[in-house]
């Protein structure tokens, strides 16, 4: 579906590149807190325009470099000292990790996505070394059939899988996450389910700011559960670590415009899951 002649939005598929300019307005800076070479190359003029597509977009640049950071914190310490031999990342989009990251040679990555996102990611990456040995999975996540085919053939191939789904879960619907948290529970070599995910208010507060743009793109955003990360206990996944965005944000000098006046007036309630979102490694129950 093509996007509305106000949106620089045409599929879900322009969701990557608009994250990766955020990476390359981050990896821009002298003090930056990751470096992403690809991320410029990835997000072009396109991407540009998304950042810049409404003034929630042009916020939203602290949350999403936060976003980034911490993920890489987290799969960095899993794979290096918590005994995961591989990273199954579902939603892969323009993720640069295997080539930006220090990793195991002996770590298995596996990128699933469309079709049309593995093409470009594999032809554009085509002379890029990875750190680690590298899959690229073209696969709609929908397709119920090939998902389970593939989670069984990675649970049989590796011994401690780390599930990552970064920006992925706020575009599926409720039962469509649920699908997907049993269909990797019953993988019982998926140890680890690394996940980022959005309170109703901020759900919500994205909506008003991005939803125009998105929804002519058919890609809404909507999975806030009133729940929280609780949602997912039924599929059988506990949080095990819980990062809320804006302490994250205040711990690596990246937080939200006028943070402190805000904090001054106590509307920065950080740890109340009713107001802010975070990013959770789930383990199972």
């Amino acid at each position: 579906m093509s996007g509305s002649p106000s949106s620089p939005f045409h599929s879900v598929a322009d969701t990557a590149r608009w994250i990766a300019m955020y990476r390359a307005q981050e990896t821009d800076k002298p003090d930056a807190i990751f470096r992403d070479p690809y991320a410029r190359m990835f997000a072009g003029d396109a991407g540009t325009s998304m950042a810049g597509f409404s003034r929630s977009a042009r916020s939203a640049a602290w949350a999403m470099i936060t976003r980034t950071a911490v993920f890489d914190e987290l799969i960095v310490r899993e794979v290096t000292v918590g005994g995961c031999d591989c990273v199954l990342n579902l939603g892969a989009g323009l993720d640069t990790r295997p080539q930006r990251l220090a990793l195991p040679s002996s770590l298995l990555w596996i990128e699933v996505d469309l079709p049309e996102m593995i093409a470009y990611k594999t032809e554009s990456l085509a002379d890029v070394p990875s750190a680690c040995s590298l899959e690229r999975i073209a696969m709609d996540l929908s397709d119920e059939g090939a998902r389970t085919a593939l989670f069984a053939r990675v649970n049989t191939q590796c011994k401690r899988v780390l599930v990552v789904s970064e920006g992925l879960t706020v575009y599926l619907t409720e039962e469509s996450v649920a699908s997907l948290g049993r269909a990797l529970y019953a993988c019982p070599n998926f140890a680890l389910w690394l996940i980022d995910q959005a309170s109703p208010a901020i759900l919500g507060f994205m909506r008003r700011g991005y939803h125009k743009g998105l929804e002519a793109a058919n890609a809404p955003m909507l999975f806030g559960p009133a729940s929280g990360l609780a949602f997912h206990e039924p599929q059988g996944w506990v949080p095990r670590e819980v990062r809320d965005m804006v302490g994250e944000a205040r711990r690596l000098n990246r937080e939200m415009p006028n943070a402190w006046l805000l904090r001054a007036l106590g509307m920065l309630r950080a740890r109340d899951p009713k107001y802010w979102s975070a990013m959770a490694l789930l383990e199972r129950r």
